[in-house]
């Protein structure tokens, strides 16, 4: 057995899969040392909203920005969906992004006042299997910013059809998951990203939320 940045390597029957294995290696690698910024104090530059939040607050984005992708830093943070706007189903978010390419900011502020969400490493899409990277991750506001980053434990990130959105899972839970008309929603403990729940409650109600793009 061969190691890789600590971590360890099978190798495969064939090529393909030897290059998946190491690919997951770099996007762990990059998920454990994700928080770098926050460790080195590095200043933020919180970039300019293209459209109207009722959501993130400029802390909140600074925060945030801490953790972007690599595709997303730099850009402008351009508004694509919004439920005040747009109203409340899954299926009009699909059409408002079906061509954006950026990664997407998802945050929801439910009924309570609780402020959380998902960071993904790619836009989303209709489909029956998990998608996405080890860039993707949840955070929450409540009680306090927290970041939870990919363990490297499995991939399901990202998967979503017309009546349901899940990100994270694992043993049956969801890291996040959302109704077809964006109303009711789960928060669980999920081992994709061994987070505690995103808000107080593991069920909740959605009073708004937005999706966000890095273009």
């Amino acid at each position: 057995m061969l190691t890789v940045s600590s971590v360890p390597l099978v190798f495969l029957n064939d090529s393909r899969s030897l290059i998946v294995v190491l690919s997951m290696s770099e996007e762990l690698r990059r998920a454990l040392y994700a928080n770098s910024a926050i460790l080195l104090d590095i200043d933020v530059i919180v970039p300019d909203l293209v459209g109207t939040t009722e959501i993130p607050s400029n802390e909140h984005r600074k925060n945030l920005c801490r953790h972007l992708p690599a595709r997303a830093e730099g850009y402008l943070w351009t508004l694509v969906f919004s439920t005040s706007q747009h109203g409340f189903s899954l299926n009009s978010i699909y059409r408002k992004i079906a061509k954006v390419e950026s990664p997407i900011l998802l945050v929801i502020e439910d009924t309570e006042g609780n402020v959380f969400g998902v960071i993904t490493s790619c836009s989303l899409r209709v489909s029956d299997l998990f998608y996405g990277t080890g860039e993707s991750l949840l955070f929450r506001f409540t009680p306090k910013f927290q970041a939870f980053n990919w363990t490297g434990d499995n991939l399901y990130f990202i998967k979503g059809n017309n009546e349901s959105l899940a990100i994270g899972a694992g043993d049956g839970k969801f890291g996040l998951w959302l109704n077809g008309d964006l109303y009711q929603g789960r928060t669980q403990t999920c081992s994709t990203y061994g987070n505690e729940p995103l808000a107080p409650h593991e069920d909740f109600v959605v009073k708004t939320l937005e999706f966000w793009a890095f273009i």
